[in-house]
């Protein structure tokens, strides 16, 4: 499952959800920008930014970083790509915050000594999605958060269940969408059909319409997998070539999803490109 994906279209819907996390927001919560943001000169790109607005009386940004797998070098790069972004920007914002969510406690980096004082600030707020407890007491927002973090598939899809219940009630279709969304990255194996059945969701557009939709979200997806595999690559070994880009453009939604994989593995470009020669090969 891509998660990155998933939080970057739930903080782009719902910026606000952020604030949730945090035990202070500040006072303009509700006008915040929600960006990914590429540090300039670097192979550096922050999961998720929080811009003020303009009239806020502190100028604090936020910042995101989520995390679903073991990474010893999370806080260095995330402290770098933090304090570069200020740096680049001192005369914007007067003050930050930051927000780490992780999928379970056991993903935090093993020392975090040398980060002790960030950490330690008041400054960072770390958040164990498995922590938070009972998806069904929690807000909708941070439902979708803890719907992301559900491995089972049976247990996954009667939490979807709730909350698309619970979306419905509200009339909140975003809500809606996302719910479906997450569950559809979560189980690939399954079609959309099977998916709305078990979900209990009844679509009755004509065919023609609902194919366009699909086309079109088909469209949206290559287009996330393609950059969220391009991030990966460009954190793990620095800046790609524009003879690599160019094969790594034309790849179908299938074969990114198995660079996806295959980049865990890869220490230097040599390996990038030796992965793209077995491809044409292929």
């Amino acid at each position: 499952m891509r998660r990155d994906t998933i939080f970057y279209k739930l903080f782009k819907q719902f910026p606000g959800l952020l604030f949730e996390l945090v035990d202070e927001p500040p006072p303009e919560a509700a006008g915040y920008q929600f960006e990914s943001v590429e540090v300039k000169e670097t192979a550096f790109r922050i999961d998720g930014v929080f811009l003020p607005p303009d009239n806020a009386v502190s100028q604090v940004v936020f910042f995101a970083e989520v995390q679903f797998q073991k990474d010893e070098d999370l806080y260095h790069r995330f402290f770098s790509e933090l304090f570069l972004f200020l740096y680049r920007h001192s005369i914007r914002y007067d003050d930050w915050f930051g927000v780490i969510i992780f999928g379970s406690r056991s993903l935090e980096p093993s020392n975090t000594r040398i980060h002790r004082g960030s950490l330690e600030s008041g400054q960072v707020r770390r958040v164990y999605l498995d922590e938070l407890g009972d998806l069904r007491q929690q807000p909708l927002g941070l439902g979708l958060m803890l719907l992301t973090n559900i491995t089972a598939e049976t247990e996954a899809m009667e939490a979807a269940r709730f909350l698309l219940a619970q979306a419905q009630q509200q009339s909140e279709q975003a809500i809606i969408e996302l719910v479906t969304t997450i569950i559809f990255y979560k189980f690939s194996n399954l079609s959309r059909e099977e998916i709305a059945a078990m979900l209990g969701l009844i679509t009755e557009e004509p065919r023609a319409i609902r194919e366009a939709k699909e086309e079109g979200e088909q469209q949206g997806i290559v287009k996330g997998e393609r950059s969220l595999v391009l991030r990966l690559l460009s954190r793990r070994l620095g800046n790609i070539p524009d003879a690599l880009l160019s094969q790594i453009q034309a790849l179908s939604v299938e074969r990114l999803e198995a660079l996806g994989d295959a980049l865990l593995d890869f220490s230097t470009l040599a390996d990038l490109e030796g992965w793209l020669q077995g491809e044409v090969r292929g």
